[in-house]
């Protein structure tokens, strides 16, 4: 019997533990897409700033006095 008790409560710290890793695992999966879509919202938001800080050069370099004013 104490040997037969012993197992089922290995048994059973094995299931939750499986669990566990189940758990685990689902959010660092979640975590690495979030993660990924981070990267390309950051990415596309890179895009845009350097477009946006070239036409605002661009702008003022159209709006400039000529040298002779």
């Amino acid at each position: 019997m104490i040997n037969e008790d012993r197992i089922i409560d290995i048994e059973v710290k094995i299931a939750h533990q499986e669990d566990l890793v189940d758990e685990l695992n689902q959010t660092v999966y979640r975590q690495q897409k979030k993660i990924e879509e981070l990267e390309m919202l950051l990415g596309a938001l890179a895009k845009r700033f350097r477009e946006l800080a070239d036409t605002s050069q661009d702008r003022a370099a159209a709006n400039e006095k000529p040298p002779h004013y």
